[in-house]
């Protein structure tokens, strides 16, 4: 049994961590986030130019190829610095190259992928509604209903992230009413964000602020036959392969928060004196920075069982669900540690310690509740379902 990356796998994880270093440094991802009513486009460009938007698409579409553990250990690079920003590439990550990737049509890949790759089209996620939060299925009134040559959506969806600078939504809806089980009848669409219809309000929150999470409004929305991804009626089907890779990057991202947590930490206890001596003698501190490394290491662990697992093809919806869990737990949990060992300077927007627990509460609720997800684990080990 090999623990150890991949010699590729080893020499991509290196050059990311010294692109970040040099590209996206703390201090810079601090100053993104603090600009909170502008969309961070400068750090898109650098994801373009870097070509991290083609990691996971094929080179046939002039992506750059790569599995599920490389698109990890980029996801985990990037939250090292920039926390919960890391979702400016992850966002269409998933909702563009993922889905179109898995089960767009040739014609939808051909059209598409490319212009992910090249970082020309940013997609957002309009699932969740305004009364359902993880009861997405019960809470679902979005409706699409047939027209001539395509559908007419009306609804309206909240939490879509960077949905305001979007060039395409990734929408579901209710297409059949008349079903037996609520996870029948809906369909998933490719929504051009510029449509005739479409209002995009910005929301204001707590953590990852520059990125916008937003109300979209789908009034009388046209769309195409063309648009539809997959089969009419079946998108909850088609969709399950995709929520274990969503899981499994919020697991990394929540590593590469742990990451930069432990690294300021550790340089902040080395140089910070107390009572006439360095804080990091004292023992109470080194107890913290010794239980948030074991949270690192025990997240890695985790996190590449599960992404081996995706990339062989195997079932991995229950140890996705455990990562989501442990890596966000552990991730909030060490930044309010890392708030405690450096005081007053924890609290303040002049270092990333409280950065990094505002964005790091979200993976807590998103995209699925930790609440929810322990349900699912305890179901998948033969209890009753709870809900």
């Amino acid at each position: 049994m090999d623990f150890e990356l991949p010699e590729e796998h080893r020499a991509f994880r290196d050059m990311v961590r010294r692109w970040v270093d040099t590209e996206c440094p703390k201090a810079w991802a601090r100053q993104l986030e603090a600009d909170e009513h502008n969309y961070p486009h400068a750090l898109w460009d650098k994801f373009s130019d870097a070509g991290f938007h083609g990691v996971g698409i094929s080179e046939d579409f002039g992506g750059q190829g790569g599995d599920v553990l490389m698109q990890m250990l980029l996801a985990r690079e990037l939250a090292r610095s920039l926390g919960g920003l890391a979702w400016i590439w992850g966002i269409t990550s998933f909702a563009g190259s993922k889905s179109i990737g898995l089960y767009g049509t040739p014609e939808q890949q051909a059209k598409y992928l490319p212009e992910i790759a090249a970082g020309r089209l940013k997609a957002a996620i309009s699932f969740t509604e305004p009364g359902g939060g993880t009861d997405l299925l019960g809470g679902m009134t979005t409706k699409a209903e047939k027209a001539d040559g395509g559908w007419v959506i009306n609804g309206e969806k909240i939490w879509s992230s960077s949905a305001h600078v979007a060039d395409y939504l990734l929408c579901i809806a209710r297409t059949d009413s008349n079903v037996e089980k609520k996870h029948q009848g809906l369909t998933l669409f490719w929504v051009p964000a510029k449509s005739e219809g479409i209002k995009i309000t910005p929301l204001a929150k707590l953590g990852m602020r520059s990125m916008g999470s937003c109300t979209v409004v789908f009034d009388n929305v046209f769309v195409a036959d063309a648009d539809v991804l997959a089969e009419p009626n079946r998108a909850w089907h088609t969709l399950l392969p995709t929520l274990n890779n969503e899981r499994i990057m919020v697991g990394a991202f929540c590593l590469g928060v742990i990451d930069g947590i432990l690294e300021d930490a550790l340089a902040y206890v080395m140089q910070r004196k107390a009572f006439g001596k360095y804080i990091g003698q004292f023992q109470i501190l080194q107890h913290y920075i010794a239980d948030i490394a074991t949270m690192q290491q025990t997240t890695e662990l985790l996190l590449h069982h599960c992404a081996a697992k995706q990339v062989r093809g195997e079932n991995v919806g229950n140890e996705a669900n455990m990562l989501k869990l442990f890596a966000s737990e552990n991730a909030n949990k060490a930044a309010d540690m890392g708030i405690q060992i450096l005081g007053g300077m924890g609290y303040s927007a002049e270092t990333d310690m409280q950065r990094y627990w505002r964005d790091s509460r979200l993976w807590r609720i998103g995209p699925v509740t930790n609440e929810m997800v322990r349900n699912g684990i305890a179901e998948a080990l033969g209890l009753p379902r709870s809900f």
